[in-house]
């Protein structure tokens, strides 16, 4: 296997390896390119975030600053919006689905580093070069959900459709669908009902 089909399957992987620091290099200088895009140059956003999201069909809005560490393991559903400082290291894949808003400063975090030190410190190489292992997780978040601001979601975690993630929220373990839930580590507050509609019927 290549250290990236390692990567993507959630084994150890070696970070330094060539091929995927041309891939982050790329994700890299794509989001600096289109934080320092103005938003009213839509044409140059949608350029830019066609190649950076080359696996989302649909793009999301987008509110600078961003920062993807591939971006063509992120796959986005329609309608979605996000505000400023989004930070997604999508190590492994991300899915989001359809009509997903997150606030500022939200974070989707997969890659995960062993517990043990021993696997965890950096190693070198006969040439000297030094590197290490880490491995990742995916995270999917259901359409239809809201994660408020400053929200962290880890490696691992499903959030399921229809939920509401209260701001500061670290999510480190799924969440059922149709959820309210706040707090760190993140848990289930209540089931989101019929009660907490705001338009009434007239």
């Amino acid at each position: 296997m290549t250290e990236k089909e390692k990567m993507l399957a959630g084994e150890l992987y070696d970070s330094s390896d060539p091929e995927l620091d041309e891939l982050r290099l790329k994700a890299r200088k794509l989001s600096r390119q289109y934080n320092l895009t103005d938003e009213d140059d839509t044409k140059r956003q949608t350029d830019i975030l066609n190649e950076l999201l080359s696996n989302t069909p649909e793009l999301p809005v987008l509110q600078a600053p961003i920062q993807f560490d591939y971006g063509c393991n992120t796959y986005f559903g329609k309608y979605c919006g996000v505000n400023f400082n989004f930070t997604c290291l999508d190590v492994c894949p991300v899915y989001i689905g359809d009509n997903v808003l997150m606030g500022p400063n939200v974070t989707i975090a997969t890659p995960m580093h062993p517990l043990l030190p021993e696997e965890r410190n950096i190693r070198a190489r006969e040439d000297g070069s030094l590197y290490f292992l880490e491995y990742a997780k995916p995270v999917t978040i259901g359409s239809n959900c809201w994660l408020a601001s400053n929200v962290t979601v880890c490696g691992g975690v499903t959030i399921g459709e229809g939920c509401v993630i209260g701001a500061g929220s670290v999510v480190t373990r799924d969440i059922p669908p149709h959820s309210l839930a706040a707090g760190n580590p993140c848990r289930v507050i209540r089931q989101l009902t019929e009660k907490d509609r705001m338009e009434k019927d007239t």
